[in-house]
């Protein structure tokens, strides 16, 4: 199994538009933050985690020819904008994207020319499945919903075999910790060092990742305000590593 992250940015992406600060105008390359997004690849399937507004882009420049699957963690823009270029990855098989129901419902009111009766030619071809936060699968592919808090939005964190992936929560409920048991590869967001409303500081993703124990954590969701990656990871872990765009970690 292997995790490409297509994009490791906030909403905003990184530059943000019209910002000079240090990070936005830095010549590292790992600080040039598209929103953010990921494939897993495992049983020769790639399953997309979100589908965000610079998704064509993304798979453009990684490389990507196909997608079996995708799961959706929330409503919000930055992480379901780009499900309409979703139109090659259909062709004469329908595209399952897993989601749960309000957020179906969310994207059958943004894009009801997907869902109509008669649907005009080319538009993606794509099957809307509900889930709650029961396992389910994907062929012979076990996925498991992780209840999150994105402030007093829940949202879903999803465990594929050793993989834990969550992005935008705020706090982890208790009770959730038992499905990240024995994880091989954690990826986590964390916005910025200060408090946030809605998402993880730096600091409080370092307290989840030390409590779940993984072989290795990546950090995605950052903001511009983190400060510069070259100087922010000397402050890391040497297991905890900041994710950057096109990055492809193995996991098991």
């Amino acid at each position: 199994m292997q995790i490409t992250f297509l994009g490791t940015g906030t909403s905003t992406g990184i530059p943000q538009i019209g910002c000079t600060c240090p990070v936005c105008t830095s010549a590292n390359p790992k600080d040039n933050r598209l929103r953010t997004s990921a494939v897993v690849s495992v049983n020769g399937k790639n399953i997309l985690i979100d589908c965000g507004p610079d998704f064509r882009q993304q798979v453009l420049r990684a490389g990507i020819g196909r997608i079996d699957a995708v799961l959706i963690t929330h409503i919000h823009y930055d992480h379901t904008g780009g499900i309409d270029d979703l139109r090659p990855f259909g062709g004469k098989h329908t595209l399952p994207i897993y989601l749960e129901p309000s957020v179906a419902e969310g994207i059958r009111t943004r894009l009801p020319y997907c869902f109509g009766d008669h649907l005009y030619p080319g538009v993606p071809n794509i099957r809307l499945q509900e889930i709650g936060i029961e396992p389910f699968t994907i062929e012979d592919i076990e996925v498991t919903p992780i209840r999150v808090m994105h402030y007093k939005l829940p949202i879903l964190g999803y465990r594929i075999g050793g993989l834990v992936y969550i992005t935008d929560a705020l706090t982890i409920p208790d009770e959730e910790y038992a499905k990240m048991k024995q994880v091989d590869v954690l990826v986590i967001n964390a916005l910025r060092k200060q408090p946030h409303l809605s998402h993880q500081t730096l600091d409080e993703a370092l307290r989840v990742i030390e409590r779940v124990q993984p072989r290795e954590a990546y950090l995605v969701h950052m903001s511009h305000h983190m400060g510069l990656t070259a100087e922010v990871e000397k402050e890391l872990p040497p297991h905890v590593h900041f994710a950057y765009d096109g990055l492809v970690v193995e996991s098991v």
